[in-house]
């Protein structure tokens, strides 16, 4: 006899959702975490950051806004206004967070979990156990190896400044240092953003790499195939010296050079579970560890580090448990978006692994200025791109750059899952004047 069915440990997106979809299937679950409800996504993720990055758009519209008449006199910005009405927008969802778990019968446990042996947890002094265990502590931010290291902040870290950094050093060019190059140049920090590679956001498709890399040239520093070697304090700023000899003062480092599983301390040591070469949580098709009873998902398995993933793997995870066990998850046509400046969103293969899978394909792109800076005068590009099979006739890979490319991308995805092909894009008719139309007017194969 165990005192509940599942225990989650971890009350992220991943883990909420197995909580309470295990309990609706009638399983006495419990959940436990010593941080906020909401996990990374709520609280030092995807929410703050979005916030953010519409923060950092406005300064760019104030500009716009002159070449269609609106004369602004004066605009200024308070970094505490938007740092605490953040704050107060992730307090509600915590509470909302709290009460999805209470309305669903879920009982919510505060404190540090341990996990004892194969069906056991400790939270302090008291013990728990369960029928099955279920892994969901995400992802924690990596500190680079230099000396100095303590002095950089992190991506947790860099929402709850007491003050805003007038010059601001990112290291690491993913996705999470260009999304916060862009939000705080926007803001108006002179910004450098240093990388070892040539190119910005590894794994994305490198045309789209090199296009963004381009515009985000217009809006801050790049600093292409850098390592800073130390950081040292110099009165009230940081001085950041790189391996090339090349020094810089700035008021804040924030350091972004990847995220590891969230595991230290967790007690995975008195299981059989086992962790991949990249230290994440190994587990099989549905999410099981080599302990039987103890599975794990999202962010600590390392396999997509997104928000809808985890949730759809807590889905999974449930109907395995407590269900018909026949959900199955399909990682090939995932959408995800970059929301830097300009946004950068894609779905499917790059061009170099669509190559690598079907070996000739073609390519239809288009590199265009948007509308709106026709009277605006800025000078941003769009750029998009699709990849086809010429084989087959199916569309391999869908490429964004430019504004809204999320939001137009996530609708291309729902395509792309029921087997889209290029004939069918060139089928549909176009919604005009918008930037998604282009995708459904690319004629001319490029190469």
């Amino acid at each position: 006899m165990h005192d509940f069915d599942l225990f989650v440990i971890g009350a992220g997106s991943g883990g909420v959702r197995a909580a309470r979809m295990a309990a609706a299937q009638g399983a006495k679950v419990a959940i436990v975490d010593d941080k906020p409800l909401g996990g990374t996504c709520v609280n030092v993720g995807c929410v703050p950051k979005k916030l953010y990055s519409y923060a950092g758009h406005y300064s760019a519209d104030f500009a716009d806004a002159a070449g269609f008449g609106w004369q602004l006199d004066s605009v200024s910005f308070d970094w505490a206004t938007l740092r605490d009405n953040k704050q107060k927008e992730i307090s509600r969802l915590n509470g909302i967070y709290a009460g999805l778990l209470n309305t669903a019968g879920v009982e919510l446990v505060r404190g540090r979990a341990v996990i004892v042996d194969a069906h056991t947890v400790m939270v302090g002094e008291r013990r728990y156990s369960a029928k099955y265990l279920l892994v969901a502590t995400g992802g924690r931010p990596q500190r680079p190896d230099f000396p100095g290291n303590e002095l950089a902040i992190s991506s947790d870290q860099v929402f709850d400044l007491a003050s805003f950094p007038q010059r601001l050093l990112i290291l690491g060019a993913g996705y999470i240092g260009v999304e916060f190059a862009g939000v705080f140049a926007g803001l108006g920090a002179e910004t450098w953003l240093s990388w070892r590679g040539d190119l910005p956001l590894r794994g994305f498709d490198d045309d789209l790499r090199k296009r963004f890399m381009a515009e985000a040239g217009k809006h801050m520093q790049l600093l292409p195939g850098t390592l800073v070697q130390k950081l040292e304090l110099t009165g009230s700023r940081l001085r950041a010296i790189f391996t090339n000899g090349q020094e810089l003062e700035v008021d804040q480092v924030l350091a972004a050079t990847g995220r590891v599983a969230n595991i230290e301390g967790l007690g995975l040591e008195n299981t059989g579970v086992q962790l991949t070469a990249s230290g994440h949580i190994a587990v099989d098709a549905g999410f099981k560890t080599a302990e039987p009873s103890i599975y794990a998902l999202g962010d600590v398995v390392g396999h997509m580090a997104l928000t809808p993933v985890a949730l759809a793997e807590a889905m999974l995870v449930v109907d395995h448990l407590f269900g018909a066990g026949k959900r199955q998850l399909d990682y090939r046509n995932i959408a995800t978006s970059v929301f830097s400046h300009p946004n950068l969103a894609t779905v499917g293969l790059t061009e170099a692994g669509a190559r690598e899978q079907v070996g000739t394909i073609a390519v239809y792109e288009t590199d265009f200025r948007h509308l709106r800076h026709t009277l605006s005068g800025r000078n941003e590009r769009t750029y998009m791109k699709v990849l086809v099979d010429p084989v087959t006739d199916k569309v391999l890979g869908m490429h964004m750059m430019g504004a809204d490319a999320g939001e137009i991308i996530q609708g291309f995805a729902v395509a792309m899952t029921c087997g889209l092909t290029k004939t069918q894009l060139d089928a549909t008719i176009g919604i005009h004047p918008t930037a998604a139309e282009e995708f459904v007017t690319l004629r001319t194969q490029s190469r």
